[in-house]
């Protein structure tokens, strides 16, 4: 992780939960924080498992220390943290939100022994930036507010991100796409029915094209794109811990049997 010109702020900080032998990556998404993915990380660990959510390159900090971030930096912030998970554990899955289910899957096409990934609403085709890959200003453009469905929830995010690092992110997107059919491990995937900043038809493209064995895609009815904030929070955590449970099972039969489930 690149060194910090600005404090972090409070809340934004890198998560460890330590459990079991059976560990759990997860990545927050672009504008993100650990905080996102906080509730699913501490649930998770209540389950054993020991959680490691790491804070990616010039997130939860200020906008301007993201301005120098490159898509390179975050797949070697997640990979960083996912050697430092291995060494304490036997088997490793990690879950990737947006962007972060993009990085999760550069991580799966390049380490072929990860024993499984998740996918919540993953950015890997079409985002809602796609009208300024061509833009050269303004130098910050203003974001929304989180897209989640349930009132009064609050998601540390930059009120503004840097042109640079939204092209960044296209970039990153582009990268994985060329590269996503080099994923094997079991892939299970989470998409909203309705998400107003990638389209579910993100998680078709992933689905259809990753060159997994096993693999299963949940459709969430009741949240919009941040899942894990959202109503569907809690099926998320127990149908990860569930899938995971389930995996012996699945790869002795390895069917590649198409499955879709609506939550």
């Amino acid at each position: 992780m690149e060194k910090n010109s600005y404090p972090v702020i409070n809340g934004a900080e890198s998560l460890y939960f330590s459990g079991n032998k059976k560990g759990i990556l997860l990545c927050h998404g672009f504008n993100g924080t650990p905080q996102s993915m906080q509730y699913i990380g501490e649930q998770l660990s209540q389950y054993g498992y020991t959680v490691s959510i790491p804070r990616l390159s010039g997130h939860g900090t200020h906008y301007k220390e993201m301005e120098s971030s490159t898509y390179e930096t975050w797949i070697s912030d997640l990979e960083n943290a996912y050697e430092e998970l291995k060494s304490s554990c036997s088997s490793i899955f990690i879950v990737g939100q947006s962007m972060g289910g993009a990085l999760t899957l550069q991580l799966a096409a390049k380490k072929q022994h990860i024993d499984g990934i998740f996918l919540i609403n993953a950015a890997v085709t079409e985002v809602a930036y796609e009208n300024l890959r061509d833009a050269e200003s303004p130098r910050f453009i203003n974001e929304g507010t989180p897209d989640i469905k349930k009132p009064s929830v609050f998601e540390i995010t930059y009120d503004k991100v840097p042109l640079k690092a939204i092209h960044q992110l296209l970039f990153l997107m582009e990268d994985t796409k060329q590269k996503i059919t080099k994923v094997s491990c079991p892939t299970f995937i989470f998409k909203s029915a309705v998400d107003h900043v990638v389209s579910p038809r993100n998680s078709d493209f992933i689905f259809h094209y990753v060159s997994s064995d096993i693999k299963k895609q949940t459709v969430l009815e009741h949240s919009y794109h941040v899942a894990s904030m959202d109503y569907d929070a809690q099926l998320i955590v127990d149908t990860i811990h569930k899938d995971i449970n389930n995996l012996k099972s699945l790869e002795s039969v390895k069917t590649g049997k198409n499955e879709v489930y609506k939550a």
